[in-house]
């Protein structure tokens, strides 16, 4: 790995990035390396942030604006995303009061001057979207027919968003669930069967969706599902936790009076 490193360094070295699909390239190299880091790694979370501030003074591109702003809303919850135990706490249940306000305020006053230039792109929307959620002050209060604009705005980006873009199509189908019902959430789903039918992603939505609807059994199987293919242990274990307590309420109202 430090020789690729060096290598890159020496083939970079004096170069200008500012041909077409540069900058793409750059801010999908930030953005894997804040992902990376928003699993755990709060290190290489703050890097990204940190090279996101300097690109943003290089260029006015405004996706470059809409990156630094969406990493900062996201890393603004990192601190209840996980229990004293290094459990997994969903957003619809975290302590905001851990959110970082500051970093709240900062990522929405850079998204501002991004969507101001009127060339909106996936990072302003994505970003459009997590300010969304980091300015509702509970979970019943997020502003869900918002979001599913914003969404529906996401997925036109692509020609074929279903094979090119399942990752929004699915974020969209949980705003449909909110919508206009957990029903037309799970229909949405149905179109990503055969894209994302193995991903435990896939499955995990379909359980929050089962669950929004009150259908226990059917939510307990698809975080079981879910939990079978989580890549890491620390999701594994999240899924199979949410599963045991749906099949424990189950069974407790399954249980006659008397």
């Amino acid at each position: 790995m430090a020789q690729r490193i060096s290598r890159a360094k020496r083939d970079l070295r004096g170069r200008r990035l500012d041909e077409p699909g540069d900058l793409a390239v750059i801010l999908r190299v930030l953005y894997l390396v804040y992902t990376t880091g928003h699993a755990g790694r709060t290190d290489l979370s703050a890097e990204a942030i940190r090279l996101g501030r300097q690109l943003m003074l290089a260029t006015r591109e405004p996706e470059a604006r809409g990156l630094l702003a969406l990493m900062l809303l996201n890393h603004s919850r990192h601190a209840a995303r996980f229990d004293a135990e290094g459990r997994i706490v969903t957003l619809d249940v975290q302590d905001r009061s851990l959110w970082d306000t500051r970093e709240i305020a900062e990522g929405v006053r850079v998204l501002q001057s991004a969507l101001a230039e009127e060339r909106p792109g996936r990072y302003q929307i994505e970003a459009a979207i997590a300010a969304l959620h980091d300015d509702a002050p509970s979970a019943d209060e997020t502003d869900w027919p918002q979001i599913l604009a914003w969404y529906d705005d996401l997925v036109a980006l692509t020609d074929h968003p279903v094979r090119q873009d399942p990752a929004a199509v699915l974020g969209r189908a949980v705003a449909v669930g909110h919508v206009l019902g957990a029903d037309a959430g799970l229909r949405e789903t149905d179109r990503l069967r055969e894209v994302l039918g193995e991903r435990h992603r896939w499955h995990a939505v379909r359980g929050y969706l089962h669950e929004l609807a009150g259908d226990a059994p059917a939510a307990a199987a698809s975080y079981g599902d879910a939990a079978g293919r989580a890549p890491t242990t620390t999701e594994r274990d999240h899924l199979v936790r949410r599963a045991a307590r749906l099949r424990s309420e189950s069974a407790g109202l399954a249980t006659p009076a008397g």
